[in-house]
């Protein structure tokens, strides 16, 4: 057992939530488990409830905890909670928020977004809501279950936080004028000083800043000493504490000059007022600034969420009843008329139409819908009638899982933002020690740098007071946040959704982008590409037989065919006497003609020499088909080719990879053959084929390893055909990379030089590798299992999504870059001219007005910034 603690006072228990337990022993495993860790003083774990109590001081780190649950083979259950915070003003509030949360017995992480002004909260174990809540309030700042505040609550306080700011600005610009111009009046404009003293005189000038400013500062500008002074009583200052102390010393020394000047030292008696008054009514014109541009960076997600319609006109009997959407039940039938927006998730159960999608996947091209067709809700139909029926309401709807995944993706934070949070930590603290450091000194050796008649007591004021004002820790807290906003948004716009922040910015460092074939690359499922007939031959008439027999086969090939022609409109007859013979071939006779399908070697059987179509069988072999043929009535007709096709867009995707300098790979179950005519087509640079399912791991880390791919083709090739000769099984093992007149340019990376690599994938056997790679990214059109394995989700099923997410993840990552450096550089530059550094060398000084201005403009910067990104689209794709 573990030493005491020195007071048992300072231990806590703390519940966790454990899976995988099934009988006693698996107690007592976990119980040993917990006692191991240093400082654990008890535990005691429950199989009925499957959760364990630990009592342990708080130093103890609960995720030393959960991994020595997971070395003993069982899991802790982890639970995510939103809250919207308030009262946050800066990258300060951020941290203390974040650090108070996880102060919090059970909480793992907490990560607050300054721009969304939200907490992302992962507990394990039993949290309650009101202890989080308590423990934000005590900071000082307030919170609320995200679930328990709608979006139109949310709109309308953003509306009202406005609207206040505005009324604010309006009171402080009325007020701030008069002073401005009595006090800087004198100094820009002639005669103007003469004229205040000989009609109002300087202590009535005096004594009327005094009330304007005292009307600023404790009316519009009481808002930062509310905030300010008991964050500086609590030993957490912030940008409020900053504006606080800045002007409540300008206005203090002005008061004291006013009422007290006996109290200053001779040729020290200046007023501040208007150094006071400005700097509120330029900062809160910059968080009126802020606020408006705050709102568009969530603009793309709020549309997301406008797109549903709220009524749906449902099947009750005969007749269609207008009903509220959130009544609507998976089963219910719904009707759709032309113009409409289809309510929920269905399918399709009579009439047909196109279906505007773009909104959901960003392909603008209306999708054709027919019976047995899926539609989604808040798509737009076009044009025709349709009823479908629902078979996903509410928060399961494609659409309702996309707002959540795009919010998910808007609270994370990025490894580049660890560096901002340290710095930002101290920021604050830092700047009131220089501010104090830069008083005492222009107090103490001020005299050696100014004229013998100008007070060093007023310079040390003015550039300690600067200092506090022009410190910006605001845009170093909105610089990571505000583009992550706009970019996720915008990539949901486009089709593409970020599940996990952190792909941003892990699929601009992607060298290599491996792709499945099969349904990624590829259309998924077998199409008839060739028919080719014999001389004298109609080429329909041949479709239609040998589809009437290929209607008795249930193999792929066929049921491509059938489908081929159907879509031909072809009428089938039926086929009689239908016989299979494995390896060869099927044969039937159709409205009394006797048609025979298959391989060569049976029309060799039947005597038929397939000599006449060698060059059309050799196009194919290049082309990666297995060619087929057909005899009717024991003539040959044709010879047929079913292949999976490459989609549309994947020819133009791969060749907008190659322009942005990243090579392509594609991981293949197929023969090298086959896998190489594909990758010819497409232009891929790299190929492994024949690998099995639990394969693709493998083949993903030899990418990333560098691969060697290109020296190891031959031995491949080799153990390939081996392979194939002796009947052994395929394994990932034969993987091969083309030549460069087989599959373009192929270059391997230097052996022990990692490569990062993004996979493409959609199906089931891709989720290991999907979870594998660098960022997996899942095609939209595949199944759940995928994407839930996936960082990425292409949501059109179009390969065409993938360069656009690396464009889109390159500008943001561009955007972050430029907003950190505009944040950093703007503090370490303009902090150094407050204080007055350069004025013995240059005479450089900074005003505190100047200051203000300075500071509220840094933050409205980023947030434009940020904002160009909702003009990312194709064009940057292409550039």
């Amino acid at each position: 057992m573990n030493a005491p603690t020195s007071s048992a006072a300072t231990d806590t228990v703390r519940t966790l939530n454990i899976a995988g337990m099934t009988c006693a022993s698996c107690v007592a495993h976990v119980e040993r488990a917990l006692m191991k860790v240093e400082g654990v003083q008890a535990a005691s774990v429950n199989l009925a409830t499957e959760s364990a109590s630990v009592t342990a001081p708080m130093s103890v780190p609960l995720a030393a905890l959960i991994e020595a649950v997971a070395k003993a083979g069982y899991e802790v259950r982890r639970d995510t909670l939103e809250l919207d915070i308030e009262g946050m003003s800066c990258a300060a509030c951020v941290g203390r928020v974040e650090k108070v949360l996880q102060r919090v017995p059970g909480v793992v992480s907490a990560n607050v977004n300054l721009a969304a002004r939200r907490a992302h909260v992962e507990l394990a174990g039993s949290v309650p809501t009101a202890a989080l809540v308590a423990a934000v309030q005590k900071a000082g700042f307030g919170a609320t279950p995200a679930a328990e505040v709608s979006e139109g609550a949310r709109e309308a306080d953003a509306a009202a936080e406005e609207a206040a700011l505005r009324r604010a600005v309006w009171i402080a610009v009325a007020l701030t004028l008069p002073v401005f111009v009595l006090e800087m009046g004198s100094h820009l404009i002639p005669g103007m000083h003469d004229w205040v003293m000989a009609t109002i005189g300087h202590r009535t000038s005096w004594l009327l800043q005094f009330v304007l400013t005292s009307a600023v500062m404790f009316g519009p500008g009481l808002r930062f000493f509310r905030k300010g002074v008991p964050a500086l009583l609590r030993g957490a200052p912030d940008m409020n504490a900053l504006v606080a102390m800045g002007t409540a010393a300008a206005w203090s020394y002005s008061v004291l000059a006013l009422f007290a000047p006996a109290l200053l030292p001779a040729g020290t008696v200046n007023v501040y007022f208007e150094a006071a008054a400005v700097i509120i009514t330029l900062i809160l014109i910059g968080r009126l600034l802020e606020a408006r541009a705050r709102g568009k960076t969530s603009d793309a997600i709020r549309r997301l969420m406008r797109i549903q319609p709220r009524t749906a006109r449902v099947r009750r009997g005969a007749e269609g009843v207008e009903i509220p959407i959130g009544e609507v039940v998976v089963g219910d039938v719904v009707e759709v008329r032309p113009g409409e927006k289809v309510a929920v998730d269905g399918e399709v159960v009579e009439g047909s139409s196109f279906v505007d999608e773009s909104m959901i996947t960003g392909e603008p091209v209306p999708v054709e819908k027919g019976v047995g067709a899926t539609v989604l809700g808040g798509t737009l139909n076009t044009r025709g009638a349709f009823a479908f029926r629902a078979t996903r309401v509410g928060a399961d709807t494609v659409l309702a899982q996309i707002v959540r995944m795009v919010e998910t993706a808007q609270g994370a934070k990025l490894p580049i933002q660890a560096l901002v949070d340290k710095v930002t930590m101290v920021f604050v603290p830092v700047v009131m020690g220089v501010a104090a450091l830069t008083f005492l000194a222009w107090l103490v050796f001020g005299a050696a740098w100014l004229a013998e008649d100008v007070p060093a007591l007023s310079f040390a004021l003015v550039n300690a007071v600067a200092v506090l004002i022009v410190a910006c820790p605001c845009a170093m807290g909105l610089a990571t946040p505000t583009s992550i906003m706009v970019a996720t948004g915008r990539a949901a716009q486009m089709g593409v959704l970020f599940r996990k922040g952190d792909a941003l910015q892990l699929l601009r460092d992607a060298e290599v982008v491996a792709v499945d074939k099969t349904g990624t690359l590829t259309v998924g499922k077998p199409q008839l590409t060739d028919l080719v007939v014999a001389d004298g031959i109609k080429r329909a008439e041949v479709l239609a037989l040998v589809a009437a027999v290929e209607r008795r086969s249930e193999h792929p090939i066929a049921e491509a065919i059938v489908a081929a022609a159907r879509a031909e409109g072809l009428a089938l007859d039926e086929a009689e006497g239908f016989e299979a013979d494995a390896g060869h071939g099927v044969s039937a006779t159709v409205a009394g003609r006797r048609v025979e399908v298959g391989a060569d070697r049976l029309m060799r059987r039947l005597g038929l020499e397939v000599g006449v179509f060698a060059d059309t069988a050799a196009r194919l072999g290049d082309e990666g088909k297995s060619p087929l043929y057909a005899a009717i009535d024991g003539r040959l007709a044709a010879i047929i080719a079913v292949a999976d096709p490459l989609k549309p867009t994947s020819v133009a995707a791969v060749k907008a990879l190659h322009a942005m300098g990243l090579k392509v790979a594609m991981i293949t179950g197929d023969n090298e053959r086959t896998a190489r005519a594909i990758a010819r087509q497409a232009g891929i640079d790299e190929v492994i084929a024949e690998v099995l399912p639990d394969g693709k791991v493998a083949a993903l880390q030899r990418l990333a390893e560098g691969g060697g791919l290109g020296q190891a083709s031959t031995g491949a090739a080799g153990a390939a055909s081996g392979a194939e000769g002796s009947g052994s099984s395929k394994s990932d093992a034969a993987s091969v990379a083309g030549s460069a007149g087989a599959v373009g340019t192929s270059t391997s990376a230097g052996a022990g030089v990692r490569r990062r690599v993004a996979f493409v994938g959609d199906g089931i056997n891709d989720a290991p590798a999907l979870a594998e790679a660098d960022v997996g990214i899942a095609i939209g059109t595949g199944t759940d299992v995928a994407i839930e394995s996936a960082d990425v989700v292409l949501m059109s099923g179009d390969l065409i999504g993938v360069p656009r997410a690396i464009a889109l993840s390159r500008a943001t990552m561009r955007n972050i870059r430029q907003n950190l450096f505009w944040a950093f550089a703007y503090n370490s530059a303009l902090i150094p001219l407050a204080a007055g550094v350069f004025y013995p060398a240059f005479g450089a000084l900074l005003s505190p007005v100047f200051a203000a201005a300075a500071m509220s403009m840094s933050s409205v910067f980023v947030l434009g910034n940020a904002l160009r990104l909702r003009r990312f689209g194709a064009r940057a794709v292409q550039a």
